[in-house]
């Protein structure tokens, strides 16, 4: 009985680990108010102007994304410091170049999506020249399927933000099976947002802990072994 109530128990090593998880998707959620709110203001509205103040305010979330994912990877499963001060910390650090990545980002889907919208219009009328929806609909899910690379290597490593487009686009083609499965993934995170918004306290976390699981093997690959070695004696000492 005494071994259930230690703290360092497997038990409450995995409940630990939950909380941990609905904290950071909690602030992700508070950072990402401004752009949900402009995101619906202008899909009901559909105001350029909307769209306009929506790839600014997705800014925050971005950064937010970074830091989340930071902390996923240092604190939920290397069980490194503590999740507030590792959010703060990698938040403040990448935020000046997440919001770019983040605004850039934004404005590449929104000009794709208003495209596709009109080429499907003008397929709808029977129009040849409506069939290249497909191709701007393609477009939209591979900068999805990078985005998961981009905010994940932002958190991990120092680049320009040249560098850091340019690596994570050859990191995504490089490893197309992971790519793929991540975007299928992250595709079914979104369905599921949509059919039952409340797992929104908790989702955005948990995806970020399965890309870790994938992701961090793909980044390894790319670390020089000086890197790697310090990488590993870090995380051995986080266990003792």
């Amino acid at each position: 009985m005494g071994q259930f109530f230690n703290l360092d128990n497997k038990f409450f090593q995995v409940i630990n680990k939950i909380v941990d998880c609905f904290g950071l998707s909690i602030l992700w959620l508070v950072c990402s108010i401004p752009a949900i709110v402009t995101f619906y203001l202008a899909y009901t509205t559909s105001s350029l102007i909307f769209w306009l103040l929506f790839c600014v305010a997705v800014a925050p979330s971005g950064v937010a994304l970074t830091a989340v994912y930071y902390a996923v990877n240092k604190v939920v499963i290397h069980n490194r410091s503590y999740v507030w001060t590792e959010f703060r910390h990698a938040f403040a650090s990448n935020f000046k170049q997440a919001s770019a990545v983040s605004v850039i980002l934004a404005v590449a889907a929104v000009v794709l999506g208003i495209d596709a919208y009109i080429m499907y219009q003008y397929a709808k009328e029977g129009k040849a020249i409506g069939s290249i929806y497909i191709v701007f609909v393609i477009l939209i899910v591979f900068e999805a399927a990078w985005a998961v690379y981009i905010f994940p290597y932002m958190a991990r490593f120092e680049n320009t933000v040249k560098q850091l487009l340019k690596n994570t686009a050859y990191i995504a083609i490089a490893n197309l099976p992971r790519t793929i499965i991540m975007a299928v993934v992250l595709g079914a995170v979104c369905l599921s947002v949509y059919l039952f918004p409340v797992i929104l306290i908790i989702i955005p976390s948990v995806f970020l802990l399965f890309v870790n699981l994938i992701i961090e093997k793909v980044f390894r690959k790319y670390m020089s072994e000086e890197d790697a070695l310090a990488e590993d004696e870090r995380n051995r000492d986080s266990y003792h």
